[in-house]
């Protein structure tokens, strides 16, 4: 059978890696997206607020992450992302003002925590024995079920970052998840976990590359085509309706969805999908950051959670935020300003600023919501799924997204 068409529904980090991957293979790709903008929850725009362009969040991704470096090796975007020569994350405790950072060796062997000047102050290396567990995790369960949840390294290392990886309240959160986080970064050594930053935005680094490829490769992409429904019957996917027409897709043809978990649902009752989400919020403030400070910095204690450093503006990022999403954005800016001096030591008062807030910025980390994920493979032939709300292993993350575009376009192939 002749190779035919693949349709990729989604422009998104899933559909991008999905529709580069098999461009790459010289497989004909056309890609539908319903906004007129490609990057999904990973986009830059310009706000005529602060008279500059910004990121509808800040996203970091890590040195291990095999995926994601192989797509922007693809399109020959890693140049972008910047980051220090060693793993390491700088955090401040803005109640007391004590500073600190963490230096991992690169080894799997954690050396660094018999060393007192690079692991979390006032704790001993015994106390990170706990977190062992999470390797032999077996059924899936709530976090606290697994680790004690409490005490000094949890409220200044742990705490932090499964709230920024799995945007869900840690106790509550699926262990399973919490596991694959571990294996992937402390389990694998310092190598694995250099923190790495898109500059100067995301879409220069993860989005406009990819669409620069795609045009390379003769690849196809529609914007403002909303895709309002897929017609099926006992052989597959026979057609895709678009706003001004129907497009027929043979049995050769492969489609791809590649959208939000509520925009698959809709186009295909009944399949597999996480229904709870949890919200971000990010805040940009139009100041540099002062000379030295980190790329990224862990925040103790406050509202703020992360700032990320860029030549042209600070950014916070807060995540498990459904306590503050419908808050003014007035007072978050200013309750959010208040963590940032304490943090930065800066006297400056309220600069320019914007709030970007995303309800349904991820699905919600449970093991009930984590076993509603749908595999990429479906009860249609031709139709397969991709989108980081999708059975990949992982939290919904960069890497989980380019991950099940990855693994859609080698299923797509393989047909």
């Amino acid at each position: 059978m002749r190779d035919g068409t693949v349709y990729v529904i989604g422009a998104g980090l899933a559909g991008l890696s999905a529709a580069t991957a098999l461009a790459e293979q010289g497989r004909r790709v056309e890609i539908f997206e319903a906004t007129p903008q490609a990057g999904g929850r990973c986009r830059s725009y310009f706000d005529p607020q602060l008279d500059q362009v910004i990121d509808n969040g800040n996203h970091f991704v890590l040195s291990g992450n095999h995926a994601t470096m192989r797509f922007l090796g693809r399109t020959d975007a890693r140049k972008g992302l910047v980051g220090p020569a060693k793993a390491g994350v700088a955090c401040v405790d803005i109640r007391s003002g004590k500073r600190w950072a963490i230096a991992p060796n690169d080894g799997p062997i954690p050396f660094w925590l018999f060393d007192r000047t690079r692991r979390v102050p006032d704790t001993r290396a015994s106390d990170y024995v706990e977190i062992a567990k999470l390797l032999m995790v077996g059924r899936d369960r709530p976090l606290r079920d697994v680790l004690s949840c409490t005490g000094l390294l949890w409220d200044r290392l742990f705490e932090p970052f499964f709230v920024g990886a799995l945007n869900t309240a840690p106790e509550s959160a699926s262990a399973a998840l919490a596991s694959a986080l571990v294996r992937e970064t402390f389990a694998k050594g310092g190598g694995a976990y250099r923190i790495r930053i898109a500059h100067p935005t995301l879409a220069s680094v993860f989005v406009e590359p990819a669409l620069a490829y795609l045009g390379s490769r003769e690849a196809r992409v529609h914007f403002g085509q909303r895709v309002r429904q897929i017609v099926s019957d006992e052989r597959g996917v026979i057609a895709l309706a678009l706003p001004e027409r129907t497009l027929p897709v043979s049995p050769a043809d492969t489609v791809i969805v590649a959208v939000p978990p509520w925009a698959a649902s809709e186009l295909l009752p009944g399949i597999a999908a996480p229904d709870e989400f949890r919200s971000i919020v990010n805040a940009h403030f139009k100041l540099p950051a002062p000379s030295g400070t980190p790329l990224m910095l862990g925040v103790i204690g406050g509202t703020a959670q992360w700032i990320f450093s860029f030549p042209d503006r600070i950014s916070v990022t807060i995540s498990n935020a459904d306590a503050l999403v419908n808050d003014d954005r007035e007072v978050l800016a200013r309750t959010i300003w208040d963590d940032v001096k304490k943090a930065l030591e800066l006297t400056a008062p309220l600069p320019p600023w914007q709030i970007v807030k995303e309800k349904r910025a991820t699905f919600a980390a449970t093991p009930e919501q984590a076993a509603k994920r749908a595999q990429t493979v479906t009860r249609w032939p031709n139709l397969l799924l991709a989108g980081d709300w999708t059975a990949t292993g992982l939290p919904a993350t960069i890497e989980g997204a380019i991950r099940s575009g990855h693994k859609a376009a080698e299923t797509a192939l393989r047909r």
